[in-house]
């Protein structure tokens, strides 16, 4: 069975709020939310995506002026008290922006909310620009990515823990009273990054829009990596499709890829939130999620 996924950046909280809640009842598996925090004018960083066709979705930079950008956290956390299954990911959060305690605190808050929905998805990070402009260092953000994961463990865990690490040096703490299980869904197409996702992740969440045979190659590499690793533990691929027919659905699930995720801009969309609704409904029957639903639900 393959399950169907949306992924959004630069929506506006309320619009998402009204997707997310039509992508609920329509049977769509998750809602993915990109995040940046601000705007840097006239940045000169380079997506890892940049020149290839796995950037073809976006036309000119990914974060300009005009942008909307929101809180993941908040906005699912809205989400979460206005829907009853669709799964709550980010795609990707910038884990070393941040003091892992904190991440560590919202993400339980948000996980407990949505009575367990919460898909964390990771990244380290490639606008330099916004790295300087709140003070975060950006070269060590690989390591410090690594640090805040096993960090986030220890304080899901509901146990008492130290932590004394490269980056963060954390006395006996407790971030709280029992344990909540959150998944970890690392982001990158890059050989570094695929080799992180597998030995470190729950999951691995493309970066851009491969084509299919870039996926399929994508996909081979990171099992590859979890074999030599001797990894066993549930991991999901979450891989990101430029599809917008039923067959074109069913060649990626043929290959084992299931865990699909559609850009949410090619499907809700119209001059008016019933005509984004409508056009919603109307993809969401014409590439099998009404029908997967009602077998499932």
């Amino acid at each position: 069975m393959t399950s169907l996924g949306l992924c959004a950046f630069g929506m506006n909280g309320r619009e998402l709020l009204e997707l997310a809640i039509s992508a609920d009842q329509l049977g769509f598996d998750a809602l993915w939310l990109g995040e940046h925090i601000l705007h840097p004018t006239g940045y000169g960083s380079d997506h890892p995506t940049d020149g290839t066709q796995a950037h073809r979705h976006h036309a000119g930079p990914i974060v300009a002026t005009n942008t909307e950008l929101i809180d993941p956290w908040v906005v699912h956390a809205a989400i979460a008290a206005s829907t009853t299954r669709i799964r709550l990911g980010t795609a990707v959060y910038l884990a070393p922006l941040r003091h892992p305690l904190l991440t560590a605190r919202t993400t339980i808050t948000v996980q407990e909310l949505s009575a367990g929905r919460v898909l964390l998805g990771v990244g380290a990070g490639w606008l330099k620009e916004e790295f300087t402009a709140l003070e975060q260092p950006y070269t060590t953000r690989m390591s410090r990515t690594e640090e805040c994961i096993e960090v986030l463990r220890a304080a899901w865990s509901g146990e008492p823990f130290v932590h004394n690490g490269k980056h963060f040096d954390i006395g006996s703490v407790q971030v709280h009273p029992r344990q909540v299980d959150i998944p970890v869904i690392l982001g990158g197409n890059g050989p570094k990054a695929l080799d992180r996702a597998a030995r470190l992740g729950d999951g691995w969440f493309t970066s851009g829009t491969p084509s299919f045979e870039g996926s399929l190659e994508l996909v081979t590499e990171i099992t590859r990596c979890r074999e030599k690793y001797r990894k066993t533990n549930k991991f999901d691929c979450f891989v990101r499709v430029d599809a917008t027919k039923v067959s074109e659905l069913q060649r990626y699930h043929d290959h084992g890829m299931t865990n699909l995720v559609v850009w949410a801009d090619t499907l809700w969309k119209g001059a008016t939130i019933e005509e984004r609704r409508a056009n919603l409904a109307r993809a969401a029957d014409d590439l099998g999620v009404l029908r997967e639903c009602q077998v499932t639900g």
